[in-house]
């Protein structure tokens, strides 16, 4: 698979002319090293994950900074957490901006190095797997759905070759990541709760009937929900509460992020097993609310994430909040939309005074369904070309 241009190539180049460091974190697989070596070639990379690279840095890191003291890329920064404070000497000794790089898989430690020692100094960058977007007009861009975003699975052919790196892929977090961040169950219980979690994927969290299911206390599974989120494997979206007289749904809603690993762990082998999925739409949702999500963080600053619903059922996918404003967008995997699928969004408008709601669907037709009800069809917003109010 040949080089596919990342939309966040503009955000770093953004950051770097902001911040004396910039650090790019995603999960294992999603093409920071990729992202960055395209960006600067020129630049001088370390990968601590090699042996070599790792002991040079951790020989003597002052020295190698001072003689190092700027276009320098650090790539598995987590490894060693000794780096950071040093870096805050070199960026306060020498200002300027731009001048490194940090790369890392998301982990408690890292973030907490970087938030103490690095505060003021470093710009923070997500990278995602690849976008709807960002494969539309290729000819991977059919099957994303499917296969998910990580951009090794696109460069395999076949599913047999696909479905062998998802396995490895995810034998890999289980036995080596997971534990390093702070996980004590075997690998093949951390399995079952991970094939668990996809069960309820786009439903509301329970975190007694998982905890139940894997006879573990509540506490740990929410433990283990932290660890998943912080290494970008699932996401909680938490409802929104406003000052209303209505009782709103408490519970967080959950997804698995990236959909290959959500249909791989839920047995699914084929795209054609995904016609017949029972969760086939709480797929879809998940893969527009990631795809949303990735957009508005490009469009607002700090953007909340919410969904709205009622304890009577009510309810829309998802709430974007930039400020004060919120855009609240429903999300239906099919071509035709009738009267009674808007009446949680049109219940939610009302509740928050909200004069204009968007319903992202499967269709191809850009209309107006009712007062303030905008029809964006799923091939726009992946195109780039549909306007949500943000």
């Amino acid at each position: 698979m040949h080089y596919v241009p990342r939309r966040a190539e503009d955000r770093l180049a953004r950051l770097l002319k902001t911040f004396p460091a910039v650090l790019v974190h995603g999960p294992r697989q999603c093409g920071k090293s990729t992202l960055v070596r395209r960006r600067h070639p020129d630049w001088l990379h370390l990968d601590l994950e090699r042996p070599a690279d790792l002991g040079v840095l951790a020989a003597d890191i002052e020295g190698f900074l001072d003689a190092h003291p700027r276009r320098v890329v650090i790539d598995e920064a987590q490894r060693l957490p000794a780096l950071f404070p040093v870096l805050r000497h070199a960026i306060d000794r020498r200002p300027g901006k731009g001048r490194f790089l940090l790369l890392g898989s998301a982990s408690p430690p890292l973030l907490r190095s970087v938030s103490e020692s690095l505060a003021g100094r470093i710009g923070m960058l997500e990278l995602t797997p690849l976008r709807v977007s960002e494969m539309a007009g290729g000819r991977h861009a059919a099957d994303r759905w499917f296969w998910g975003g990580y951009p090794p699975v696109h460069a395999l052919r076949g599913e047999r070759a696909r479905g062998d790196w998802l396995e490895g892929y995810v034998a890999t977090f289980l036995e080596r990541d997971l534990p390093a961040l702070g996980f004590a169950l075997p690998a093949q219980r951390l399995r079952t709760l991970w094939t668990m979690i996809t069960n309820v994927h786009g439903r509301l969290l329970n975190q007694s009937d998982l905890a139940r299911s894997l006879q573990v206390s509540v506490p740990t599974i929410a433990h283990y929900l932290d660890v998943l989120e912080a290494a970008f494997m699932i996401r909680r979206l938490q409802p929104y509460h406003a000052n209303i007289r209505k009782r709103l749904v408490k519970s967080p809603k959950l997804y698995v992020r990236d959909t290959g690993l959500l249909h791989f762990l839920a047995g699914l082998r084929r795209p054609a097993d995904l016609r017949t999925w029972p969760l086939r739409g709480n797929s879809f949702e998940g893969l527009v609310v990631e795809e949303l999500a990735t957009l508005a963080a490009e469009r607002i600053a700090r953007p909340g994430l919410f969904f709205w619903r009622t304890q009577a059922g009510a309810e829309v996918d998802l709430l974007i909040a930039s400020g004060r404003r919120l855009i609240p967008i429903e999300i239906k995997l099919g071509a035709s939309i009738d009267s009674h699928s808007l009446v949680g969004l049109r219940r939610c408008m009302q509740d928050l005074s909200l004069t204009r709601g968007w319903v992202v669907y499967t269709g191809s037709e850009r209309r107006t369904a009712s007062a303030g009800i905008e029809m964006a069809p799923w091939g726009d917003v992946a195109g780039g070309k549909a306007d949500l109010g943000f």
